[in-house]
């Protein structure tokens, strides 16, 4: 079990996700980085983008996440995501959609209030539309 690192993933509803694997890549704000067992603790938050699990070389499982913090240590990755999406559940009609929505709330907000929060959900939904796009071309 030394050469595994356990993996947590949580969103606010629930802990969907904890098991040993061989590595995690996580999409820091500042870059994607690997977690292997050992690795340095770090605490970094995280932007709209895909978690890779791996056992071996191989990914077994893709998560979108919204954002969130991830917390390493020698021992386990824990990811607190703000969302946590299976990236085969993801839907490119209802991403298209969101973005339609989304796009259009931003043209209509009146404040520089409405107008920030729909710029950051307009950001999560293309985030969405970008894993799907790099997912069908792998």
């Amino acid at each position: 079990m030394a050469d595994k690192v356990e993996f947590e993933l949580v969103s606010p509803e629930k802990l969907l996700k904890s098991l040993p694997v061989d590595m995690v890549v996580v999409p820091g704000t500042e870059g994607d980085f690997g977690v292997l067992a050992g690795h340095s603790p770090l605490i970094s938050t995280l932007r709209p983008g895909v978690i890779d699990v791996y056992e071996g070389d191989r990914i077994v499982d893709r998560v979108f996440v919204a954002g969130g913090f991830a917390e390493v240590t020698e021992a386990r990755c824990t990811v607190l995501a703000e969302e946590a999406v299976a990236l085969a559940d993801l839907d490119r009609a209802a991403v298209d959609k969101q973005i339609k929505d989304l796009s259009e709330d931003l043209d209509d907000s009146k404040s520089d209030a409405e107008r920030a929060a729909a710029e950051a959900k307009l950001a999560v939904a293309r985030a969405k539309l970008d894993a799907l796009t790099q997912s069908s071309a792998h």
